[in-house]
């Protein structure tokens, strides 16, 4: 698979984890709690594809780097809410553990890519 491949791959990937998000977002309970941290999720779950895109259109190497540092904070973030769902049993861990698996693979693919962008660019971690 070559590099415009790739990213075309990582395109579809990261829109159908938005609508996965969605998703999750529309049946959680609709408790205060479920809500709130409902809406963490949802904002920063389709951020990621929401930046990604905006990376993929980077004018500059550095304008890479920079998109590619939220995106990774996006999913990391992404990570942190989904944790906190199922560790204060809003919803059940096998339901949210393939969602939380590609968000772990996500945030494994972006860290390393802004990594290789950082290296290539001189940029600080």
């Amino acid at each position: 698979m070559d590099k415009i491949e790739f990213t075309e791959v990582l395109l579809k990937r990261t829109k159908q984890f938005a609508l996965r998000i969605i998703k999750l977002f529309q049946s959680l309970p609709k408790s205060g709690e479920g809500q709130i941290i409902g809406k963490q999720t949802l904002r920063c779950g389709t951020s990621v594809a929401a930046n990604y895109r905006a990376a993929c259109r980077a004018r500059s190497k550095s304008e890479f780097y920079s998109k590619m540092s939220i995106v990774v904070e996006e999913a990391d973030e992404t990570l942190f809410w989904i944790e906190l769902l199922i560790e204060a049993k809003i919803v059940p861990e096998k339901k949210l553990s393939p969602l939380q698996k590609e968000t772990i693979e996500l945030l494994s693919i972006f860290s390393k890519a802004r990594k290789t962008a950082g290296l290539k660019n001189k940029v600080p971690k």
